[in-house]
């Protein structure tokens, strides 16, 4: 008797997981049927890219993009929309930059070039010396102040073209964006130039945020980016005539910080209410060009989370909540700020989402979490194979939910294909005519399935 009743409470279970399954695989179906048939998001991004534009932090178009998504939430008729205070650095490019290889008495190449986000400005005048170049910091140690000042520095490492992860082949890279004019300076270099985080030969630079650390006002020194072709230019130019001369003239400029917001909207949840669930992406971006990747792609797929539940009708058991991070690229203050509310407030969120890294064909996602944590999200995968975005990997998520990193809250980033991803990051390219709409909503989709299991089995 023992064992039957064991047998049929066996096979009740076994019932129950079939029906859970079919479940969960006819709402996700559904889920992906609104994001490809009826969703929001890639017309939230023609306006936010083409009626906006660039959005950098303190900007006015930074203003406008958090009274349209303020707007766009309150529009979905969700549970609560609010704005949260947050200060945000204000630094503005000024006149277009110019630049150009000077190796004779009227003899000069134009080079594209821009100003790196924090840079000082050159003298009105422009400045002219000459150059050096340098593939580390190893080799810019070994120079010396006698062979580097009063020289431009140029940075001229390229991104590794034989790691597949181009993230992780920016991070090989990137250190000479972020550190060099702090590291150049201090040898008496007059200003750096910086090879363009890019894979792709082109005519391009790119910007990003940059540090002078502790350096005295004093010491600081200009900094700028050379696009890829630029760089081969340069160098190979070097090899020929290490006495060239280069001009660098741009007039940006660092004002004191000023208020800005995070926009964050939510969905309250039926049963656990005080279990957070979050979804987002930073809703500031380089001026360049209009933020269509990074991460205007990120923002309109977060904000379609809730628009995807709304429309079919699902009311969360846990609390869902979207934020619109401001000034992740050269800051970020609003991740900082929001989960130094969190833990004023003591909110506590089971799992954080971000989209970051564009609106390319989503392949899965990546995750921090603990083992058993990992493990059962691992057993989901099987929602995912038929959308082709089943790869999960453990470690990694994004910049603005890191800071909710506490070793309990699951954090986890949207990994679309990244192979493109580094022609368009902070430059003029990144403009709504490089999305592609079906590539957009498949991400959408994979975070609202994502959103929608953590909801119905908890972490």
């Amino acid at each position: 008797m023992k064992y039957i009743i064991q047998i049929i409470l066996l096979i009740q279970s076994i019932q129950i997981s079939i029906a859970q399954d079919y479940d969960h695989t006819h709402k996700i179906n559904k889920i992906y049927d609104v994001a490809l048939t009826n969703g929001n998001c890639y017309k939230w991004l023609d306006y936010l890219s083409n009626q906006i534009g660039g959005r950098l932090s303190g900007s006015l178009n930074a203003d406008r993009a958090v009274k349209w998504g303020l707007r766009e939430l309150k529009n979905l008729d969700l549970d609560r929309v609010f704005l949260e205070d947050v200060m945000v650095p204000k630094w503005v490019r000024g006149t277009f930059e110019y630049a150009s290889i000077i190796t004779g008495p009227g003899m000069s190449t134009n080079v594209p070039i821009c100003s790196l986000g924090g840079s000082i400005a050159t003298p009105a005048s422009g400045l002219r010396a000459q150059v050096i170049e340098v593939k580390s910091f190893e080799e810019l140690e070994s120079l010396g102040t006698k062979k580097i000042k009063g020289k431009f520095v140029f940075f001229n490492r390229a991104m590794p073209a034989n790691i597949i992860d181009t993230f992780e082949a920016y991070s090989k890279t990137r250190d000479q964006r972020s550190n060099g004019a702090e590291r150049a300076a201090k040898y008496g270099a007059v200003g750096v130039i910086i090879r363009s985080m890019n894979l792709k030969l082109d005519d391009y630079p790119h910007t990003g945020n940059m540090s002078y650390g502790d350096l005295p006002n004093k010491m600081r020194i200009p900094a700028a980016a050379i696009s890829t072709n630029g760089a081969e230019l340069l160098s190979s130019m070097l090899s020929l005539n290490k006495n060239l001369f280069f001009y660098l003239k741009q007039d940006c400029k660092n004002f004191p910080d000023v208020k800005s917001y995070n926009v964050i909207g939510e969905i309250k949840g039926s049963d656990f209410p005080n279990e957070i669930i979050v979804v987002g992406g930073h809703i500031d971006s380089w001026d360049l060009g209009d933020g269509a990747h990074d991460d205007g792609a990120g923002i309109v797929q977060s904000m379609e989370v809730l628009n995807i539940f709304k429309k079919i009708n699902y009311r969360p058991k846990r609390t869902i909540r979207v934020v619109l991070y401001m000034n992740e690229e050269n800051g970020l203050r609003g991740g900082t700020t929001y989960a130094r509310n969190v833990k004023k407030k003591n909110e506590n969120h089971i799992f954080a989402l971000e989209s970051d890294a564009g609106g390319f064909s989503p392949r899965g996602f990546s995750f921090e979490a603990s083992d058993n944590q990992f493990k059962k999200i691992n057993s989901w995968k099987i929602y995912f194979e038929p959308y082709l975005a089943d790869r999960f990997i453990l470690g990694g998520s994004g910049a603005d939910i890191g800071p909710l990193r506490n070793g309990k809250t699951v954090l986890s980033g949207l990994r679309p294909d990244s192979q493109r991803y580094f022609e368009y990051h902070h430059n003029a390219n990144d403009t709504f005519e490089a999305i592609n709409k079906r590539e957009l909503e498949l991400g959408a989709a994979a975070m609202t399935s994502m959103i929608y299991l953590v909801d119905q089995y908890g972490l």
